[in-house]
């Protein structure tokens, strides 16, 4: 796909268009983001949920690793460049109306993803017993 300078996506035509055609028109939301999901594209591991701003999503696809927008920080994450753990894109798909992404990577450096130094965000579980809701960790 070819972008032109400043990072911007088409708009959303038809419904038709959004939910059947072949151009990428991501519905970013009122804060400019979307949500992105991401996995280890040879098993299928949840790895990460995070979100992209238009040019995070224009980098990813131009440089063929993960960039996403930082919430916290309100500024633009190359995933790994300060860990080491470069998420390689395999594939992106986007979902049916387009307003959220999932990436499919592989992982360098240790392998891991999340800042707590495991393999997965989603290390804890919940569980509800005798009245009580607890988080359980793998």
């Amino acid at each position: 796909m070819s972008l032109p300078a400043s990072n911007s996506f088409p708009a959303p035509g038809s419904k038709t268009e959004l939910e059947e055609g072949s151009v990428l028109t991501p519905r970013f939301g009122p804060d400019g983001l979307i949500t992105c999901v991401t996995t280890d594209a040879a098993s299928g591991e949840i790895l990460m949920v995070a979100h992209m701003n238009a040019e995070a999503l224009a980098r990813t696809i131009e440089t063929g690793e993960a960039w996403y927008w930082s919430r916290s920080r309100s500024e633009l994450w190359h995933k790994g460049a300060t860990s080491g753990q470069i998420q390689t894109v395999r594939e992106i798909r986007t979902d049916c109306d387009q307003d959220a992404l999932l990436l499919k990577v592989q992982v360098a450096g240790d392998g891991g993803c999340c800042h707590t130094g495991r393999r997965s965000c989603f290390y804890r579980k919940v569980e509800s017993a005798n009245g009580e809701i607890r988080l359980i960790a793998d």
